[in-house]
């Protein structure tokens, strides 16, 4: 969902002006991409599209480190129970798997420098099959896929009992088998229990938690609840929220270096109106990180799926005095870098793939039934491989790496925001073509088609919907607000926008007509753990290897100094950081917390003369 999560199309109903309705006529009739083509939905998975109609709904891998790392000097690594730079989520596993300290690694001859080479690709590569893909088993193909359908907090569906009661009857009608529920909008929550405060809403009925009632109502219908949340979201300076526990309220633009928010190089940090979390920033990450696990301890959710898991559209944002401070430390770089420096970009990018992976970890230690996903941006024309995806704005641009995240198992779920029109020259290909290459890197996990409701007749959105299932993929469709184009540009009301849309894909021998979707997220092995007591403690590689020395994989600690390893082999463990090396036993399914490991940098002393 490109950023629809953030605030698809059920932000608003105020109509187009004149000259909004002419830039998106001329976008359509000269097929462009699908970025230019396609308007910005305030509410929508994360359909950040550039294009700002009224307030609409508007809702957006990691790759290899090519960056330098700094390695810095270390004593000798041994387990700690003391203070730490940043208080972990979670307490540390009472009976922890890990063994005796192993000997310090043999150093090099000569002194090694402090910047390290960059690190080869964590993830093998990935070859695509030829196209088309063959088409699977219909009968497999009913039976193992996601139908979903996502409702924003954007307009009608979440704000009141009466709603969220018809909101469920529509989809168990629709024949959906998964609501993905806006659960997290603007770092405020439509619920009552999680650690950020609720969303200012003078339509969301006073002390009603909207999450907590789709779970009772749909759970009782046999559908799953994804909660959907805007991961970096953070306000929006056209509607704030009200509550002086907000996050902007402490750290927001006027703060000083107490500032977590966005920035471009000139220091201003609106997106339209919109204002987002630099993941660049530790406190920052950490404080996305517990909001969302306030959701997974406090309600039956049966997944999670992250939405603006990104840097804003345009490429130049991160420049938080914070971040540059820390990029500068972990890299050696100095001054500021430009937008398009590799080594920045790189940096950057892996900021987002660490914040993914350790609220993957975090969630699977909690709960290892919940599903984890996210929805991924499809901008533009599609790639035929990696090498052609590294090229994509997807990558280069907003700094979005999923096909990473699928290959190292950090989701279950990937949801393509494949926002296409087919009425708009090249978009019934760029549609296919994007489900095919991730179907050819899906690594790990589960692909889905989002397909954008609100900017399709029903009779189009059947024919995409048909084409993905036949496919192999699952399907979501966004959304609920506005189930189709009528309904979104036309002033046809939700009611008859909806009735038609159900009739569509359920009458007549239409996809929605079997929907079991019964299947478990896999099962893994994985480990979390974190280095503590330097000033410096992320942008450090970390290695694991097997008991006789083979490497299994490869990742570098966040900002807070975290690590993990999403999918291990059972058995013995050696991990290795700073120079030292430690054992760990995997020995049942689930996510191991490692003791936190104290790194003492050590200190250059001149010589006495």
């Amino acid at each position: 969902m490109r950023s629809p999560h953030s605030q698809p199309p059920h932000a608003s109903t105020t109509p187009l002006r004149p000259a909004l309705l002419l830039t998106l006529l001329m976008a359509l009739v000269g097929g462009g991409s699908a970025q230019s083509s396609t308007p910005s939905f305030p509410n929508s998975p994360d359909p950040a599209l550039p294009i700002q109609a009224a307030p609409l709904p508007d809702g957006s891998t990691e790759d290899d480190v090519s960056a330098p790392i700094l390695l810095p000097s270390s004593s000798q690594i041994t387990p700690s129970q003391g203070t730490t730079l940043f208080p972990p989520l979670t307490p540390p596993v009472a009976a922890p798997f890990i063994g005796p300290v192993l000997p310090p690694l043999t150093p090099p001859a000569a002194t090694p420098p402090l910047i390290g080479p960059p690190l080869p690709p964590v993830t093998l590569p990935v070859t695509p099959p030829a196209l088309p893909i063959p088409v699977p088993d219909p009968a497999q193909a009913e039976l193992g896929a996601v139908r979903g359908l996502w409702v924003d907090a954007f307009g009608p569906g979440l704000k009141t009992p009466a709603q969220v009661a018809q909101m469920v009857k529509d989809a168990r009608a629709l024949g959906v088998n998964t609501l993905f529920v806006q659960t997290i909008r603007r770092a405020d929550c439509l619920c009552s229990r999680s650690s950020v405060p609720r969303a200012s809403d003078r339509d969301l009925t006073p002390s009603f938690d909207p999450l907590a009632e789709v779970l009772r109502l749909a759970h009782a219908q046999g559908i799953r609840v994804f909660a959907w949340v805007s991961v970096t979201g953070a306000g929006n300076a056209a509607a704030p929220n009200t509550s002086p526990q907000h996050i902007l309220k402490a750290h927001g633009p006027a703060a000083g270096l107490q500032s977590w928010v966005n920035r471009r190089p000139d220091g201003s940090y609106l997106e339209g109106s919109d204002i987002w979390l630099d993941a660049g920033i530790p406190q920052a990450a950490d404080f996305m990180i517990q909001s969302i696990l306030s959701i997974v301890k406090n309600y039956d959710v049966d997944g999670i799926q992250l939405d603006r898991i990104r840097y804003p559209d345009g490429g130049a944002w991160g420049y938080s005095p914070q971040a540059l401070a820390r990029y500068r430390a972990e890299t050696g770089s100095k001054g500021t870098p430009i937008p398009s420096d590799p080594t920045w970009t790189n940096w950057k990018r892996e900021q987002i793939t660490a914040l993914v992976r350790r609220v993957v970890l975090e969630t699977r230690r909690l709960k290892p039934q919940v599903w984890t996903s996210a929805a991924t941006i499809t901008y533009g024309a599609p790639p035929t491989d990696l090498s052609g995806f590294q090229k994509s704005r997807t990558y280069s641009d907003v700094l979005q790496n999923w096909p990473a995240w699928t290959e190292e198992g950090l989701i279950d779920l990937n949801v393509l925001m494949n926002y296409k029109q087919d009425l708009v020259p090249n978009h019934i290909a760029w549609f296919d073509d994007w489900n095919k290459f991730a179907l050819s890197v899906r690594g790990k996990a589960e692909v889905a088609a989002g397909t954008a409701l609100y900017l399709n007749s029903p009779d189009i959105s059947r024919r995409q919907m048909q084409r993905a299932l036949s496919a192999g993929l699952g399907w979501v469709g966004y959304a609920y607000r506005t189930p189709g184009v009528d309904v979104y540009k036309n002033g046809q009301s939700q009611p008859q926008g909806f009735a038609v849309l159900r009739k569509t894909l359920t009458e007549r021998g239409g996809p929605l007509t079997s929907t079991l979707w019964d299947i478990a997220p896999p099962t893994r092995y994985a480990l979390l753990g974190r280095i503590t007591g330097s000033a410096q403690p992320g942008g450090r590689p970390v290695e694991a290897r097997s008991s006789n020395g083979t490497l299994l994989a490869r990742t570098v600690t966040d900002g807070s100094g975290y690590y993990g390893f999403t999918d291990l082999p059972l058995g013995t463990l050696e991990v290795r950081v700073a120079g030292q090396r430690w054992q760990a036993q995997l020995t049942r399914p689930g996510v191991l917390r490692s003791p936190d490991l104290l790194v003492r940098d050590a200190q250059i002393i001149p010589a006495l003369k």
